[in-house]
């Protein structure tokens, strides 16, 4: 690929038109309605896990419906290159038209879906199809917005422009959260989660029709990106953007670049200090998950004008600098961050352990990986009882090896406890050993010290808490912020829509997405409840690395001149 001399930077220091506001409003609409239906589901997973599998006990209802919405994430990639060929050779303005209807109606049908009671395993199936039409139009979304709003955009604005589609996220979280309060605050608990038709639960879901009635009239009262309108009229659209974007090295070459040098470390900053953040601080850190999520959408309002700060500073400094800049803070300081929302949120649990350490010394071959993203595996080894029950009390644990075919045992100050083999058990045997031997365990842990019933919200330093979150949000504003500019950047027109989107949904889907599951495995397998935090870490210092090395500075681009 190669680029036309550097335009001149018209229109940089022209105030927005009204027009162009139009633009992103209506692109943002998109990334409204992804985390209206991201937040709402989450919000309503236990209803629905209650509604959709009731066949099966509690636990496993939430774990499948969990899964359900994971399959989502697994089907964004499938989405971007199904929706970005059809973007790049059909329009902008209609692809994402076609995307958002899907969206939107794929929400609102889950609040219209019959539940198990009514009829049966076709129930789960309708879900399931509906979260995956969800997920691959979600694929086509993203970069149909970006690049619409990017081929509006005046030269020298374009980061300004496209950042404001991201401070949507945070619409979209109001929303949901004003949704279900208001519902949940307007019909006894029963009926909230009631599993028929009638259950309160929907109609958040339901009311998504009004967002996707508003997104459908604004978005076809758009005209045609002028740049794709110009390729129309001339015949020079691509005729095969697949082949095009990824059928030859050095367009090929250009997508892996993207996803290794920008988004990759985007993903894990943003799912690092937004997702992954919480569960740190509900599941390791015992907060109770209200206080926690008031302390999140709090950090998220103080630093959502850092989106548009971002974006604008990225017009006049590079999107380079930026993002990578906050690949690198995130990479040399998440280990501190994180002990300061430990400091912050239970200093109990700091001193503990500091003060208590506790050792499990098992056969190495005793012990396996203890991947369990969801909490509905049953680990029987003696080893993997010994570590679940002090990870669940967030203990922080050394490893030591013991003879072959030997017992886990747990020794907490001079203290000693022979874990449990439950292979040989039946399961009530096994429940009840386990659950004596975890009983014991937790005592011990929390006469050591450790605040094994959850963290002290009398001791809980909220300006703190609020600080630290905060900062884990500004970083995700400074990768985020320039990113839709930097990807519409790196590819020709013909191409664009196709070649944005898959690096950007990889890298969000996959190395975000499954971010916790995996920081979860690590504490796990190591016993150190900061252990999680070097997934991000060797990936955004990954991303650091590639990006200062491989992705050109694309600031001053002219987009109209980017030639293959």
């Amino acid at each position: 690929m190669t680029m036309a001399a550097a335009a001149p930077v018209s229109g940089a220091d022209q105030p927005m038109t009204g027009a162009e506001r139009k633009v992103i409003f209506a692109s943002s609409l998109g990334t409204v309605f992804e985390w209206y239906d991201f937040y709402l589901y989450g919000w309503t997973a236990a209803q629905i896990g209650k509604a959709f599998y009731s066949a099966f006990d509690a636990n496993t209802q939430f774990i499948f419906a969990l899964l359900t919405f994971a399959a989502g994430f697994l089907v964004r990639p499938f989405g971007a290159l199904v929706f970005g060929r059809v973007g790049d050779l059909v329009g902008r303005k209609y692809t994402f038209l076609v995307t958002i209807t899907i969206m939107g109606l794929s929400t609102f049908l889950v609040g219209l879906t019959p539940g198990y009671q009514a009829i049966g395993w076709l129930a789960p199936a309708i879900l399931i199809f509906l979260r995956c039409l969800q997920g691959l139009a979600l694929g086509g979304e993203y970069g149909g917005a970006a690049t619409y709003v990017a081929e509006h955009a005046p030269h020298g604005r374009r980061g300004f422009y496209t950042s404001w589609i991201q401070t949507t996220a945070t619409v979209g979280l109001f929303l949901s959260l004003i949704a279900v309060y208001v519902v949940r605050n307007t019909m006894t608990p029963e009926g909230f989660a009631d599993a028929a038709l009638s259950g309160g639960w929907r109609i958040p879901y339901l009311l998504s029709i009004i967002l996707l009635g508003v997104s459908i009239w604004i978005r076809l009262q758009l005209a045609e990106s002028p740049m794709f309108q110009k390729m129309k009229d001339e015949g020079t659209r691509s005729k095969a953007p697949l082949t095009e974007a990824f059928g030859n090295w050095r367009n090929g070459r250009v997508a892996l670049v993207a996803l290794l040098g920008l988004v990759a470390g985007e993903a894990v900053i943003w799912y690092g200090g937004q997702f992954y953040a919480r569960v740190f601080l509900v599941n390791t850190l015992k907060v109770p998950a209200n206080s926690a999520d008031i302390a999140l959408i709090v950090a998220l309002i103080i630093a959502t004008g850092g989106f548009v700060l971002f974006g604008w500073l990225s017009d006049k400094i590079g999107r380079k600098p930026i993002i990578l800049a906050g690949c690198l803070l995130g990479a040399l300081t998440y280990h501190y961050a994180f002990s300061l929302l430990t400091h912050a949120a239970n200093p109990a649990l700091e001193a503990a352990l500091a003060n208590a350490p506790v050792t499990v010394t098992a056969d190495p071959a005793d012990c396996n990986v203890l991947f369990d993203p969801v909490g509905g595996r049953v680990f029987k080894s003696s080893c993997d009882v010994a570590r679940n029950a002090l990870i669940a009390s967030s203990v922080a644990f050394k490893m030591e090896n013991g003879e072959p075919g030997s017992l886990a045992k747990v020794m907490v100050g001079d203290k000693s406890f022979d874990s449990v083999n439950g292979t040989p058990l039946d399961a009530k045997a096994f429940a009840d050993q386990r659950g004596a031997f975890v009983k014991s365990v937790t005592a011990a842990v929390g006469e050591a010290g450790y605040p094994v019933k959850g963290a002290d919200p009398a001791a809980i330093n909220t300006p703190l808490l609020i600080a630290v979150l905060t900062y884990l949000a500004i970083l995700v504003t400074m990768v985020y912020a320039p990113l839709a500019a930097a990807l519409v950047e790196l590819f020709p027109t013909r191409i664009r829509y196709t070649g944005m989107s898959l690096p950007y949904h990889i890298g969000n889907g996959w190395f975000g997405g499954f971010l916790p599951p995996i920081a979860v495995a690590l504490v796990a397998a190591t016993g150190n409840i900061y252990a999680g935090l070097w997934y991000p870490i060797v990936i955004a210092a990954m991303t650091f690395i590639v990006g200062l090395i491989f992705i050109p500075e694309t600031k001053d681009r002219d987009i109209n001149n980017i030639e293959i």
